[in-house]
């Protein structure tokens, strides 16, 4: 089998980007790609002001339209609460109400997803299947109501942190030693594992992260990060890290944001120098793919372009068992076991 029959047929999960907020920033553009009557400007939009430069659509890394050119059948979309720090909660419900009013405007069949037969059953309908995400656990105020209220919206995955610390947590670039996830954010895990919600660790601290593992009981996600062996940087996992994570069931995503990649000379080969790193450490089974199109993962021009990645592993001797499992059945096997 060729490498873009493959990418066809498999299953591709994406388990982050940034598209929600990059689309209302460009002027409250459609995810469908389509001319749509004007949308409500709402607190994303009051807040933050439009994007910086250009407002074209073309720019935008990832909609509906290249999901489907892209080979992708399921992502994460994540908004991040960070910048909103008074807003948060409400500032990750106007998100969401904006998508969910876009697909009502263009009468767009994406399906939204509450459980892993949603993400199945769309794959095989040729429809874009949406999980919806958040980044920085203050988004539920310190309330574990709130959070079944989430639940309910169809909320499927938190971040803990984001750079900065939480409620929950210490983030990566607050990082203190020895100290893991605060008493709220002890509760925050035990109920998300309760209610059927995949906890991110994504930005946490090295600390939060390993107390986070002996505190879940259930799989969790590193949703878009690295190796840290091959580019020392905070947002990147270390080899006791990673291995710790496949111990525990996890997966994580990576990334392309070219950064996290390399310091000197990002490029696609180094990224999948990666994906040879933690293969030969942690296994197969631990890896992911997490793009954050839209919020930095410039790594590749857009989503069109993922059919490279698959095109990489292929040319460098990966069996098509494991390149199915790095594109998408890795990170649906912790959907099966956390969202259900």
């Amino acid at each position: 089998m060729n490498y873009q029959k493959l990418h066809q047929e498999a299953l591709v999960i994406d388990s982050h980007n940034d598209t929600i907020v990059a689309h209302i920033r460009r002027g409250n553009l459609s995810l469908s790609g389509k001319e749509v009557p004007q949308h409500h400007a709402g607190t994303i939009a009051w807040l933050r002001g439009p994007w910086p430069g250009s407002w074209e659509k073309q720019s935008l890394q990832i909609d509906f339209s290249k999901m489907r050119q892209g080979g992708i059948d399921a992502a994460f979309f994540a908004i991040d609460v960070t910048l909103a720090p008074k807003n948060r909660l409400t500032y990750a419900l106007d998100g969401f109400g904006f998508l969910f009013h876009d697909l009502e405007l263009t009468g767009h069949p994406a399906r939204i997803v509450r459980t892993t037969a949603d993400i199945l059953q769309a794959k095989a309908e040729g429809k874009p299947a949406i999980i919806m995400a958040i980044e920085h656990a203050d988004c539920v105020e310190r309330s574990l109501n709130v959070l079944r209220i989430l639940y309910e919206l169809g909320i499927r995955s938190i971040g803990l942190t984001h750079n900065i610390s939480s409620q929950a947590a210490d983030g990566c670039m607050e990082a203190r030693e020895g100290v893991g996830l605060t008493q709220f954010g002890v509760q925050l895990v035990r109920e998300m594992n309760q209610l059927g919600m995949l906890v991110d660790l994504a930005h946490v601290s090295p600390s939060a992260f390993f107390h986070a593992l002996e505190v879940s009981e259930k799989p969790v996600i590193f949703s878009h990060g690295n190796a840290r062996a091959l580019c020392d940087h905070p947002r990147n996992l270390t080899d006791e890290q990673l291995k710790a994570l496949a111990q525990k069931g996890g997966v994580i995503g990576l990334s392309f944001v070219p950064f996290f990649v390399d310091a000197e000379k990002p490029s696609l080969d180094r990224f999948l120098d990666h994906i040879d790193h933690i293969a030969d450490i942690a296994g197969i089974e631990v890896i992911g793919l997490g793009s954050d199109f839209d919020g930095g993962g410039t790594l590749l021009t857009d989503a069109t372009e993922m059919p490279r990645i698959t095109e990489g592993l292929y040319r460098r001797g990966y069996t098509e068992e494991q390149i199915r499992k790095i594109l998408g059945e890795n990170t649906l096997r912790v959907l099966k076991e956390t969202i259900g």
